[in-house]
C-alpha cells in the first residue's frame, strides 16, 4: 500500500526523500516536497492542503493550527503523531527597526508590530515568551499581519490587528519604518539585501536561546506530524511506526555530519559541537512526555492570545495509541 507523505526539505527528511530509510512492511512511502510560505518541488501551502485539502496520508503540519483545529472539531479526519521536525527559540525571531526607540524587550510594548498572520506557530510563540519572560503585553501593541488568518478568528474589542495591503512587502514596512518590529521565522528576501536597514532584538549569539533552554528545558515545537484518522484505526501499529522511521531518519541525518565539509557552511561541524555544548546531544527529543511541557505552555499561549476558547490537556492533539510515548 502506498502512503503519501508532505515535508519540507530539511537535512532530517532527506532519508524520505532518497528512499534510504525502509517503510514498515507492506507499504510504500511516496514523499512530497511541499513548502508552506514557500514553494517548493511540489508546491506550497502545505498546512492547508493537510487541513483543508486533505491532499496527503501523512503531512507536517503547524502546531498552532492543530491546536486551534482540535479545540474546534476533536474528531477531525486526521490524528496528531508526537513527531516535531521543526523548532524555533522566538528570541531569535525578533526584528526591529533602526529608528523605532526599541532597546530591549520591554521597548516593544505600544509599537506597531508585523507577523506573518496572528495564528503563525512563531508569532504565538513569540508573544507568549515575551509575556513570560519580560511583561510584554501584547493587548497595548498594534498588529499587522502578512496574511488573513487560515482559521478565522474573531478579534476583540481590545486587540488591533489588521492585514497589511496586498502591493506590500512586510519586510519593505520594517525598512521603511511603517513597523518598529517584525516577528518572522527567517528575515524577508527584501531585508536581506539591505541588511543595514534593520537589527535583532535579541544579539545573534545565541545566548538568550540557551538560557530560554536551561530555564524551561526544551526547544519550543514549531511543527507536528498528522496522518489520516482511519488509518491509524486500520493499522493500529502504524502509528508507532511512523514514530520509528522518523527517529531512524533523525539519526541517519546526524550522521551526515560525520562528513566535516558536508553543509555549505563553512564552519559547520564546529557549530554542531557547539550546539551539543548548550544544549545537550538531543534537544529534537519525539514523544509525548519528554515534549509534555512544552505543548502545555503552548496551549496556554493560545488560549491567552484568544485563538481557542479552553485550556486542554495535550493528550487531545494525539492519536490514543501515541500517548504512552
Amino acid at each position: 500500500m502506498e502512503l503519501s507523505i508532505a515535508l519540507n526539505r530539511y537535512d532530517r527528511h532527506i532519508p524520505f526523500f532518497n528512499q534510504t530509510i525502509a517503510p514498515p512492511a507492506g507499504f510504500e512511502l511516496k514523499a512530497y516536497e511541499v513548502g508552506e510560505s514557500l514553494p517548493f518541488r511540489d508546491g506550497a501551502d502545505r498546512h492547508d492542503r493537510i487541513l483543508f485539502g486533505e491532499e496527503y496520508d501523512i503531512g507536517e503540519m503547524g502546531l498552532s493550527g492543530w491546536i486551534m483545529a482540535v479545540s474546534r472539531n476533536p474528531d477531525l479526519p486526521f490524528v496528531g503523531l508526537p513527531i516535531f521536525p521543526r523548532r524555533f527559540f522566538s528570541f531569535g525571531q525578533i526584528y526591529t527597526n533602526p529608528n523605532s526607540g526599541i532597546e530591549k524587550p520591554e521597548d516593544l510594548t505600544g509599537k506597531k508590530i508585523g507577523l506573518h498572520a496572528w495564528q503563525t506557530t512563531l508569532s504565538v510563540l513569540a508573544k507568549g515568551d515575551l509575556k513570560i519572560e519580560y511583561g510584554f503585553d501584547w493587548r497595548q501593541s498594534e498588529w499587522v499581519c502578512m496574511r488573513e488568518e487560515p482559521i478565522p478568528v474573531n478579534f476583540d474589542d481590545d486587540m488591533s490587528v489588521t492585514v497589511m495591503p496586498e502591493n506590500k512587502d512586510i519586510g519593505m514596512m520594517l525598512m521603511e519604518g511603517e513597523i518598529d518590529a517584525l516577528m518572522s521565522p527567517q528575515p524577508r528576501r527584501s531585508m536581506l539585501a539591505e541588511p543595514r536597514k534593520y537589527r535583532r532584538l535579541f544579539p545573534a549569539d545565541g545566548r538568550a536561546d540557551a538560557s530560554y533552554f536551561h530555564k524551561y528545558g526544551y526547544y519550543p515545537i514549531m511543527h507536528l506530524m498528522v496522518m489520516r484518522r482511519e488509518l491509524a484505526e486500520k493499522y493500529p501499529e502504524l502509528p508507532h511506526q511512523i514514530l520509528k522511521l522518523f527517529r531512524d531518519a533523525y539519526k541517519l541525518a546526524q550522521s551526515f555530519y560525520d562528513d566535516s565539509n558536508y553543509s555549505l557552511l563553512v564552519w559547520a561541524r564546529n557549530a554542531l559541537e557547539q550546539q551539543k555544548e548548550a544544549l545537550g546531544t538531543d534537544p529534537w527529543t519525539d514523544g509525548l512526555a519528554a515534549n509534555k511541557k512544552n505543548l502545555d505552555q503552548f496551549i496556554n499561549y493560545s488560549h491567552d492570545q484568544r485563538l481557542i476558547e479552553t485550556v486542554f490537556n495535550c493528550e487531545k492533539l494525539f492519536h490514543e495509541s501515541v500517548l504512552d510515548t
